[in-house]
């Protein structure tokens, strides 16, 4: 990474904790422990949409968003605590910026999920992979090569392919407001990853994790006093469900995140659309499309072309 919070003997800096004691770099390591962290919360997340499509679009997105936020920042205080570290963390202004742009981030992608078959707004989500490399890039000095552009091509093209609009020719066309949902919900989605990597140099990753649900809560409470809408037992459930699996794979992800350079990690990550296409199939008999899966192909390829990109460009550190 560029910059004086780069790493140094392949460790990154933290003037807090010692790396040795810190429950955060123990049992998750690198390498192999953080491409499982990765995979962990790609099986969670796949979830946690499983629960809002269980919805059914009768709750409002804000309640959704607020639910998921108050279970989970009871379980991320639970945690700091545990980890014994600072729930304030040292940049305080960056992890506000980062809680805002996550819970932005959420209101598109459920809304998109709502609107959209699983599989078909999962596949859009992994636009943020070739966003998040050309972020990188500017933010955190991960350098990408040429194929970057190729990649946010093929990107895109995915994009249209999922979307499938009329005179295509393959078949009725999504949503149109499910599909700009879920687009910008995947371009939020790459500058709240860019922005989880630039705090891992100095925060803790549970501290990342709290701040989010800490701005998600006045931001959505405001929203659902204005439209409350009371859930059913059932309804209650699949919330609940919401929160736990998103604060799973918040987990997950961020261990992952700010031990691997943005681009591979998002690689990693891209299993989520398989999991969504067999929860799709066989939970809501969403039979996989045509050009849905042409679309992810195009999709899974930008991503495999983001990751080559960074590593063929980003400068080796000892």
């Amino acid at each position: 990474m560029a910059g004086g919070g780069g790493r140094r003997n392949g460790q990154d800096p933290s003037p807090q904790t010692d790396h040795h004691s810190d429950p955060s770099h123990q049992g998750w390591g690198r390498g192999h422990g953080a491409t499982l962290a990765l995979v962990a919360a790609a099986f969670s997340f796949s979830l946690m949409s499983v629960c809002v499509k269980q919805l059914h679009g009768r709750l409002p997105v804000a309640e959704v968003v607020l639910a998921r936020a108050l279970l989970s920042v009871l379980l991320s205080a639970l945690l700091v605590r545990r980890a014994g570290v600072d729930p304030w963390g040292q940049r305080r202004g960056l992890l506000a910026v980062r809680g805002l742009v996550g819970t932005a981030a959420l209101f598109a992608v459920y809304e998109g999920l709502m609107r959209l078959p699983l599989a078909a707004a999962t596949v859009i989500q992994y636009l943020y992979p070739s966003a998040t490399a050309l972020l990188a890039w500017r933010w955190l000095g991960e350098r990408p090569g040429r194929l970057l552009a190729l990649a946010v091509g093929l990107g895109w093209l995915g994009v249209v392919m999922v979307a499938h609009p009329p005179g295509s020719g393959a078949g009725p066309p999504q949503s149109a407001i499910g599909m700009a949902a879920a687009v910008c919900g995947a371009l939020l989605t790459a500058v709240a990853y860019v922005s989880v990597r630039e705090l891992g140099r100095s925060e803790h990753p549970q501290v990342i994790v709290l701040w989010f649900p800490l701005v998600s809560i006045p931001v959505s409470l405001p929203l659902v006093l204005l439209d409350p809408v009371l859930p059913t037992a059932a309804e209650l459930g699949w919330l609940v469900g919401v929160g736990l699996f998103t604060q799973l794979g918040q987990i997950g992800l961020t261990h992952g995140l700010v031990r691997l350079p943005a681009a591979p990690a998002t690689t990693i990550s891209t299993v989520q659309v398989a999991f969504a296409a067999l929860w799709g199939w066989l939970l809501f008999g969403e039979a996989p499309q045509a050009a849905v899966l042409a679309g992810a192909v195009l999709i899974v390829a930008s991503v495999v072309l983001s990751q080559a990109a960074s590593q063929t460009r980003q400068p080796h550190r000892s």
